[in-house]
């Protein structure tokens, strides 16, 4: 059982490509579900491993890895097909991309990154799920209006900057409290 978190985000990863096409077949039905489920999961694996000290070194790395994959390619691909706004395709995939290559500097640099995740980027992943929750429902139904889609992705924008910022913050900041230790 100590092995769940990881077989889920494994599940989460296994989820992108049929999430992806049915997107490219425009089966929006389907994708709200396979994508729902993978947005689950990432709840269910944190609660389990939290919840019963199922954590480990591989789960620390598979759970941002599965967000990251899941998120990045639906954002990529329904920008491509006209659902997102590019501005906002462009500032979650680059956020996403600096993270990793602070995190990565961080670690050829000062050492491993003994951390969790800040609190802004757990509520811009929420929000990046919601909003795309709500852009396959409008691709499906119609609903909700566009405007309320435009100001979704505003709001999303923002949380992806701020978050941004925030952990090129932090990254900075312990890195150069290691420097001052040292």
């Amino acid at each position: 059982m100590r092995h769940l978190p990881n077989i889920i985000c494994l599940g989460r990863i296994a989820l992108i490509w049929p999430v992806i096409d049915s997107l490219i077949g425009h089966h929006y039905g389907r994708t709200l579900v396979l994508f729902g489920i993978a947005a689950l999961s990432d709840g269910l694996d944190g609660w389990l491993a939290k919840r019963y000290a199922w954590t480990s070194r591989l789960g620390k790395l598979l759970d941002p890895l599965a967000d990251k994959l899941l998120l990045v390619s639906v954002f990529l691909l329904l920008t491509w097909l006209g659902q997102v706004p590019r501005y906002l395709a462009v500032a979650a995939v680059g956020r996403d991309f600096m993270i990793g290559i602070g995190a990565l500097v961080f670690r050829l640099g000062w050492g491993p990154l003994h951390g969790r995740p800040i609190l802004s980027s757990k509520i811009n992943t929420v929000l990046q799920i919601g909003y795309i929750l709500l852009v396959v429902i409008h691709a499906a139904w119609g609903l909700p209006p566009a405007p309320v889609l435009q100001a979704l992705a505003a709001l999303t924008f923002l949380t992806v900057a701020y978050s941004g910022v925030a952990y090129l913050g932090d990254f900075t900041r312990r890195a150069l409290q290691i420097a001052a230790r040292a």
